[in-house]
C-alpha cells in the first residue's frame, strides 16, 4: 500500500485529488466547447482587444464594452473589434478626454490553467451576461510557467489591476468600482490580489470593490507533491511568498469562494480552508458549491444568467439580475 502522501491522501491519489486533467478526462472537448463560445463572443462583441498593460508580448487585455454603447469611448490602443461612438473629446495623441455619463463597474477576469496554460481568448464567453448590464469586462493575460515564476505572474496580474484603476475610464469603466474574479490558478491570484498592499502603489487600499474565487489553486505546498510541479517549478521560498495561507487579505471587500460539487475532495476542501481562512479574519466571505459542477465547468456558470454563479457576482456588483433595455 502507498504510503500517505499529503493531506491525509496517499501519494497515489495525489494526482486525482489536485490534477483536474487527472479528475476530468473529457477536459480537451470541453475545453474546445469553451474555445468556440468564446471565440463566438471575441468576434462579435464590441471592445478593445490585445490592449498593452506591461512590457512582454503576453501583457495584454481585452476589454469588452458595458452597453449603452455611447459609454463606452473611442479607440484608446490596442486592436479594435468595434466602433468609434459619437461625441467623445480626444486629445492631441488620440485618447478618449471624456465621457458622456459617469461609467460602471469593471469586471476584470483572471484565465486559469495551473499558471502553465490558459489564455484570455478562450475564455470571455460570460463578457455579454455582464456587458448587457452595464459592466466593463477586461480579460489579463499574463506571462506563464516555466517562462517565468508565480511571483512574476502574480506581479503581471496586480499589475493588469493597476492599469485597470488608472486607465479604465477611457473605456467607459468607473475606477472606482473594480471587482474580481478568476477561476482555478486565476482564484490563487485573485486571492494574491486581495493580500497586496495597494497603498504601496499609490493605488486606494481598497482598490477592489468585490472578489469570486472559483476552485482557486490556494495550497502551493501540494502543488510541488504533484505532476504539474515539472512546469511551474516552485521552490520553498516561492511557496512561502505566494501562499494565500501565509497572506491574508488585506483588501476588506467582499469575498465569494466558489468550487464544484463534482471537484474531488482535496480540492473541494482547500476551497473551503480558504473561506474559514478568510471567516477567521472578520472578512465578509460567502462559501458556494456549484452543484454538478467539475473544475472546468464551474467557471461557466458566469455565462448563464440563472445560475447561483452569474447571480451571487451579479448582486455583489450591485447589477440587476434582469437584462438592461
Amino acid at each position: 500500500m502507498s504510503e500517505v502522501g499529503y493531506k491525509g491522501f496517499r501519494q497515489d491519489e495525489l494526482e486525482y485529488q489536485y490534477n483536474p486533467r487527472v479528475s476530468v478526462p473529457e477536459f480537451p472537448e470541453l475545453s474546445k466547447v469553451r474555445a468556440a463560445q468564446a471565440r463566438k463572443v471575441r468576434e462579435s462583441a464590441k471592445s478593445w482587444l490585445d490592449v498593452p498593460y506591461g512590457k512582454s508580448p503576453r501583457e495584454k487585455l481585452d476589454i469588452y464594452a458595458a452597453d449603452p454603447t455611447t459609454r463606452a469611448p473611442a479607440f484608446a490602443g490596442g486592436s479594435r473589434s468595434g466602433f468609434r461612438p459619437k461625441g467623445v473629446l480626444e486629445s492631441a495623441t488620440g485618447l478618449p478626454v471624456g465621457l458622456h455619463r459617469p461609467g460602471g463597474p469593471v469586471f476584470v477576469y483572471l484565465h486559469g490553467g495551473y499558471w502553465r496554460g490558459g489564455s484570455k481568448e478562450d475564455n470571455c464567453g460570460f463578457a455579454p451576461i455582464f456587458t448587457a448590464r452595464g459592466a466593463t469586462v477586461v480579460l489579463v493575460e499574463y506571462d506563464l510557467c516555466p517562462q517565468v515564476t508565480v511571483s512574476d505572474i502574480v506581479a503581471e496580474t496586480r499589475s493588469a489591476i493597476a492599469w485597470a484603476y488608472r486607465n479604465i475610464v477611457g473605456y467607459g469603466g468607473d475606477p472606482g468600482k473594480i471587482y474580481l474574479a478568476g477561476s482555478s490558478a486565476g482564484g490563487h491570484l485573485t486571492a494574491m490580489a486581495l493580500a497586496h498592499d495597494w497603498e504601496k502603489q499609490d493605488l486606494p487600499r481598497d482598490i477592489i470593490k468585490g472578489a469570486l474565487a472559483m476552485s482557486g489553486v490556494y495550497d502551493l505546498d501540494m502543488v510541488m507533491r504533484i505532476g504539474v510541479q515539472e512546469e511551474v517549478r516552485l521552490t520553498p521560498d516561492l511557496v512561502r511568498e505566494n501562499n494565500p495561507f501565509l497572506h491574508p487579505p488585506l483588501v476588506r471587500c467582499p469575498i465569494l469562494v466558489a468550487v464544484g460539487g463534482a471537484e474531488p475532495k482535496g480540492w473541494q476542501q482547500m476551497s473551503e480552508d480558504y473561506f474559514n481562512y478568510c471567516k477567521a479574519r472578520g472578512l465578509s466571505v460567502e462559501y458556494l458549491v456549484v452543484p454538478g459542477a467539475n473544475h472546468y465547468t464551474v467557471p461557466e456558470g458566469l455565462a448563464d444568467e440563472k445560475s447561483p454563479l452569474a447571480q451571487a457576482m451579479l448582486k455583489q456588483m450591485g447589477l440587476s439580475a434582469d437584462r438592461r433595455p
